[in-house]
């Protein structure tokens, strides 16, 4: 499906982003290995090329080709020097997977200033500095071809904390939500290239989340729910030529399940009796409107955090 293209996995050192890398090389992919290799999931230690090295000779072993990168994808002239890796290493830069991510949890009356740049500055200025580079790598390749569509993918990873809210992740929440905007807004601008830019909010077992799902079940009953191995396909098909009409769409999957989401749409309409509403009016069409559902409890949970399998 990808033979011969070329894709960039940030934050593939372990986790979800070695899974997709992973994945990319076995369908045939040249893959740049992406990982600043920081120990901690709230960024804390010592920067190792190590786990980028070891998923690239993994993928070597396996016959693919693969070529790792130790760098900060939320330092804007290292991200372009990520790009420029695979275009000087491989010729061209097909595939983007933002997926580099850290945690600083914290309830929103105890955050610290610290805490909130950290988490907005790699997840979501990090998706914009490699998209940035990508982008304009993309645009100079369509307008050397007389303006011809170049086979341009971007999967970009939110996170369904945007979607019901996460109580103890203002930060992280709040990031998401910005790398959907980022989404949307990029897929419009590069459309005219022949570009696809699509984000996924996936569930999985994995360091980042190993507070909130716990330990893996024991073996036996097949795959587990919340494995990373059931993300990656996903990955894959819109990293794909066969997935060129699919932009600017948020997806959510896990278990064996692939979700398509809906733009906000609206829930109900009220208007003024006159030019503009007294707050009196509005009390009197909003307090029995939301007597109806409930109270504090911000916006309802889209119905697929409440679907199950079968």
């Amino acid at each position: 499906m990808l033979n011969g293209a070329t894709a960039v996995v940030t934050g593939a050192g372990r986790g979800l982003g070695r899974a997709e890398a992973l994945a990319l090389a076995r369908l045939g992919a040249n893959v740049v290995v992406n990982d600043y290799g920081r120990p901690g999931r709230d960024g804390s230690g010592e920067a190792s090329a190590a786990p980028a090295e070891e998923v690239a000779a993994e993928i070597r072993a396996a016959g693919g080709r693969a070529t790792a990168h130790c760098g900060d994808v939320s330092d804007f002239e290292q991200a372009r020097e990520l790009v420029a890796l695979a275009v000087d290493t491989y010729g061209a830069l097909d595939i983007l997977v933002n997926n580099a991510g850290i945690l600083r949890d914290r309830m929103v009356f105890s955050m610290t200033e610290d805490e909130w740049d950290a988490v907005v500055r790699v997840h979501l200025k990090g998706h914009f500095n490699t998209t940035r580079f990508a982008a304009a790598h993309w645009r100079d390749r369509s307008k050397a071809a007389g303006g011809a569509p170049v086979h341009g993918r971007i999967v970009n990873t939110s996170s369904e904390a945007f979607l019901a809210g996460s109580a103890g992740q203002p930060n992280y929440a709040a990031a998401k939500g910005g790398i959907v905007g980022l989404t949307t807004s990029t897929a419009a601008a590069l459309r005219k290239y022949g570009v696809t830019v699509n984000a996924i909010c996936p569930r999985a077992r994995t360091r980042m989340t190993e507070d909130v799902f716990g330990a893996a079940p024991a073996a036996g009953g097949g795959l587990d729910p919340l494995a990373p191995g059931h993300v990656p396909p996903l990955v894959a098909y819109l990293a794909s030529r066969a997935a060129g009409r699919i932009t600017g769409q948020v997806f959510v999957v896990h278990g064996g399940m692939v979700a398509v989401m809906e733009r906000p749409r609206v829930g109900a309409l009220f208007e003024a009796k006159g030019d503009v509403f007294a707050a009196e009016e509005l009390d009197a069409v909003l307090t029995p409107y939301y007597a109806e559902r409930a109270e504090g409890e911000g916006f309802a949970a889209p119905e697929v955090l409440r679907l199950k399998r079968g």
